[in-house]
């Protein structure tokens, strides 16, 4: 034991992965060196706990996500704070039992640092920890974060591109239908036509009055640019690959109809549909 409040779990000669029942045990002695391992939720106030004491990382509990993300939020707090942290799946664990949630938690969440530690969602949570103890987080500008992924191929070759922003869209993108997760009001508009993809799937946004989360599709239409956009209340804004994997179409100029996009439609088929496009 490490105190009363801590349980010693593994040790190496970068720190120790310790296990508490709550975010409240973490002590001046984790800074910048132990993985604390708390059977609380990570949530915006035991992160303000966790982030005075700094440890080299953390891993919590997502307790069902709650409205608003609220049981997570602290992830994005930390993540703020260039932290690696994690939670694992509540029904995976014992609320109040660091022990039990170092030994049978499955991850569930993952910010930015711990991902780039090798934390993925669905892995133990003793192996999350390992990695995170191990391995030491990137210290990325804000406009290297772009979370840039190929997710899928058109039957004619054309690659489907997911992008947090359609601010991070490229040069070689002319050729890509690009994913992305801000919305498509007028501010888009420059990007879309700076980058003049072969078709894009952005947010609407949430709608705005008037539709105005949307404004860019018929806007960019003039200019020969199928677009859509996907519901906001499903699809994370500033997550591509959300509006990839969750998003629902909710709106589609005519040149995106034209090619078989429909309202209701998966973004993944509606991607698809607009990477086979001709533009003939």
């Amino acid at each position: 034991m490490i105190g009363s409040l801590q349980t010693e779990m593994a040790k190496t000669d970068r720190g120790r992965i310790v296990a508490c029942d709550s975010a409240y045990h973490v002590v001046p002695e984790n800074r910048d060196r132990d993985i604390v391992v708390n059977a609380s939720y990570c949530g915006v106030l035991p992160a303000r706990f966790l982030g005075a004491e700094a440890p080299r990382g953390i891993i919590g509990v997502d307790c069902g996500v709650g409205p608003g993300g609220a049981s997570i939020a602290g992830l994005w707090y930390l993540e703020a704070l260039n932290m690696p942290a994690a939670v694992a799946d509540v029904m995976t664990v014992e609320l109040g039992n660091g022990v039990d949630l170092y030994n049978r938690g499955v991850v569930s969440f993952v910010n930015r640092p711990a991902a780039d530690c090798g934390v993925r969602p669905g892995m133990p949570v003793s192996v999350a920890a390992e990695m995170m103890l191990a391995n030491d987080p990137g210290e990325p500008a804000a406009a290297q974060v772009t979370n840039r992924a190929l997710v899928d191929v058109g039957t004619n070759g054309r690659k489907i591109i997911c992008t947090d922003s359609i601010a991070f869209g490229l040069p070689e993108d002319a050729d890509n239908v690009l994913v992305t997760a801000g919305h498509t009001g007028r501010s888009a508009v420059p990007y879309l036509l700076s980058i003049a993809p072969h078709g894009f799937i952005c947010s609407d946004g949430g709608g705005g009055r008037d539709g105005s989360g949307r404004a860019g599709l018929e806007i960019v239409e003039a200019e020969g640019l199928a677009g859509a956009t996907v519901d906001a209340r499903l699809a994370a804004m500033g997550d591509g690959l959300s509006s990839y994997r969750d998003g629902i179409i909710t709106g589609a100029n005519k040149l995106a109809r034209a090619a078989g996009v429909e309202l209701g439609m998966s973004a993944r088929e509606a991607a698809r549909l607009l990477a086979d496009r001709s533009k003939d």
